[in-house]
């Protein structure tokens, strides 16, 4: 035998020992945490192995440059496969400051603590929690709803960022996907908008196992992927063997050569490969293997079978050799050309700096309107899309759009060269989401965590469409914008099926998301300062279709005090009122209605505004006590949605104006008076909230 030969030979043995070292620390760690999915980490490792070790575009030793491929694991249960990647290329932890640190991010010690409280291999994979981890990835159809989104991302920022001889971006997006990843509607909508937009940068690994954790897929999913994709206007090619490397390789070049259409590879794949007893069933996706099976496992893979994570010699340097080394050359080639594209175009480098950390360039906040008192007043979608376009020019990364109701949601960016971001011209401010709620979540999460400040638009009534995307960007902490238009039964005709009611008491019960509901157009400019600030919580703004007053702030007090979340909007002489109206968005004219009328008969009233419950929550015990004083026990909230949560504001023997059904088809006049939204009604509850106390 020759020299190349030998060596040859012993290159295909270091790829052989390295996938079953993947499997084996995949199967070890279910094990000893007696919990997990071992099943698809042991059938996709090597289809993981050859993505990473030969084509994924990553330095371990920078896991935050701005250039590398974005790797998503879609079907997050699968996450020890994630994890042992991560562990053997020798991914380094990442500091909140953003200082790369000399120690790993996932090392053996976290792999033996899998699924354990305080570590950093959850159940399923956590971004903020694990460096390395592009995105929260769990409830299936999430993450590839985020790869549309990053490759959005890219796209965006090579059409805005790139010059002549600087190619500061043009990384790829891949995520490995399960059935349950494609029966999933959000998969559906996410695959329709990347074949729209010609996504090119985009592949998806479609793990072809035919389980589901019920049983075999078939028992409900028989539909010809691939036709379907071809549909959509994907590039489809297949795999037959997920262990043969030459093929996967082949199918990845396939990939990088296609530049017209995203690519989907499908890799038929054994669930559980290698166990004796579990292969290709579902006992092997959601439980770990047994004492007994691992041992058999490890007998068929040729390990030792009674030794657990075990990183052969010579596994981590071939990563190191592969991966590594071509990350390292990739990052340096890149760095010496930014280091040029910063001399020369210091403003675009700036901007980069800037998003990358989350800051906000220098005069963000300039311009910004200010509303003239009205009676009749503007609705708060129309000032807010006032204030918008003047943000999004100040903010050159801010982009966003709307699932096909830009105009009802007044987020259209129409401002001289805004443009729109469509299939071959990728440099547009304006994203079309189409009548896709879903996605549209995800995608501005994978936009999010890509360094753009995006935003997706629709009724509130659909954010319950939205519910999942939102609340992993709560968990993920980014700091994504979801606007809500129609946020009320101040609607009207269209009735209770678009009449949201319990959609804010359920999007305040979400930890780390801020709801802002503001009470006049000069609200709606402070919520938006707030927006802009935000670098670790989403935001939920909901605003309103109907006109309502813009308040005379030389008669009520400035609108600044929303940046507190609550504040007195108008007060008793001397401070000290008898009983305290509480209102948000459009019900805060109702309370002041009321609190003149009162005035009249001599009750001394004071109006809070309280536009977000999560910041006035936030502020100190003196600030919230000189808002709310404990004192006062007369007090009544007004707001139409259901009353679940304003017990924490007007007490036990407080006064709750609010919904208690499902709204109703008619003029917006003819509801307020039959739900009891009047000034009647609330000066009615305020004698009996003071006739109470």
């Amino acid at each position: 035998m020759v020299a190349s030969e030998q060596a040859l030979v012993t290159g295909k043995q270091l790829d052989t020992l390295s996938i079953n070292t993947i499997r084996t620390l995949a199967i070890d760690a279910v094990q000893q945490a007696n919990s997990g999915h071992p099943g698809a980490p042991m059938g996709l490792a090597a289809v993981a192995y050859c993505l990473w070790q030969e084509f994924l575009r990553y330095d371990p030793e920078d896991p935050k440059w701005l250039n590398r491929d974005r790797f998503v694991l879609s079907n997050g249960h699968a996450s020890m496969l994630l994890y042992a990647l991560l562990h053997l290329a020798g991914v380094r932890e990442v500091a909140k400051n953003g200082e790369v640190l000399k120690e790993l991010a996932v090392p053996m010690e976290e792999i033996k603590r899998f699924r354990q409280l305080g570590s950093r291999t959850p159940g399923h994979p956590e971004s903020h929690v694990t460096t390395g981890v592009e995105t929260t990835t769990g409830p299936l159809g999430q993450g590839v709803g985020n790869s549309l989104g990053m490759a959005i991302a890219s796209k965006w920022l090579a059409a805005n960022f790139n010059r002549p001889g600087f190619e500061v971006f043009n990384f790829n997006v891949y995520a490995i996907c399960s059935d349950g990843d494609l029966m999933e509607g959000i998969g559906g909508e996410a695959a329709s908008l990347a074949g729209h937009l010609k996504l090119s940068n985009l592949c998806w690994i479609y793990d072809h196992n035919r389980v589901t954790l019920d049983g075999p897929a078939d028992w409900s999913f028989s539909e010809d992927v691939a036709t379907r994709f071809v549909g959509y206007d994907w590039n489809v090619t297949r795999v037959t063997d997920a262990n043969d490397l030459e093929m996967l390789a082949r199918a990845f070049e396939t990939f990088q050569k296609t530049t017209d259409r995203p690519t989907l590879i499908i890799v038929d794949t054994h669930i559980g490969y290698g166990s004796p007893h579990k292969q290709d069933t579902s006992a092997a996706h959601g439980e770990p293997l047994g004492d007994e099976e691992v041992r058999l496992v490890k007998k068929f893979y040729g390990w030792p079978e009674d030794v657990k994570f075990l990183v052969p010699e010579g596994v981590r340097e071939h990563f190191r050799d592969g991966i590594g080394r071509r990350g390292h050359d990739a990052r340096a080639q890149w760095t010496t050309m930014f280091a040029e594209y910063s001399q020369k175009y210091p403003e675009l480098a700036d901007r980069l700096h800037r998003m990358q950390r989350r800051e906000l360039p220098e005069g963000w906040n300039k311009n910004l309107p200010t509303f003239p008192a009205d009676a009749k007043g503007v609705a708060t979608r129309e000032s807010s899309g006032k204030v918008l376009n003047v943000l999004a020019q100040n903010i050159p990364w801010l982009i966003g759009g709307s699932a096909d109701l830009a105009t009802s949601n007044k987020t259209t960016l129409k401002f001289e060269g805004a443009g729109d971001f469509q299939a071959g011209s990728y440099a547009g401010r304006n994203l079309h989401f189409g009548v896709r709620e879903h996605v549209m979540g995800a995608s501005v999460n994978g936009l999010t965590v890509s360094g753009i400040r995006a935003f997706g638009a629709t009724f509130f009534n659909f954010s319950d469409y939205m519910r999942p995307s939102i609340r992993l960007a709560a968990l993920m902490e980014a700091p994504s914008i979801f606007i809500f238009t129609h946020d009320s039964i101040g609607l009207g005709e269209d009735g209770p099926t678009h009449q949201p009611i319990e959609q804010l008491a359920s999007l305040r019960a979400m930890p780390n998301l801020v709801v802002i509901r503001p009470g006049d157009a000069n609200e709606v400019v402070e919520a938006w300062k707030i927006i802009a600030q935000l670098q670790h919580q989403p935001v939920a703004l909901v605003l309103t279709r109907q006109n309502i007053p813009t308040f005379d702030r030389t008669k009520y007090n400035a609108a600044s005090g929303t940046a507190r979340g609550g504040y007195v909007l108008a007060d008793a002489p001397g401070g000290k009122p008898d009983v305290i109206l509480i209102g948000t968005g459009s019900e805060v004219s109702l309370c002041v209605d009321a609190y003149e009328k009162l005035k009249t008969e001599g009750i001394k009233a004071r109006v809070v505004s309280l536009p977000s419950w999560e910041i006035f929550d936030d502020q100190d015990a003196s600030y919230k006590e000189s808002v709310l004083p404990s004192a006062v026990t007369a007090r009544v909230s007004v707001e139409m949605a259901a009353t679940f949560g304003w017990e924490r504001y007007v007490g036990l023997k407080g006064r709750m104006i609010g919904m208690h059904r499902f709204g109703a088809s008619a003029p917006l006049k003819d509801l307020l008076k039959f739900f009891g939204f009047t000034t009647e009604a609330v000066v009615a509850e305020a004698r009996k909230a003071m006739a109470e106390n």
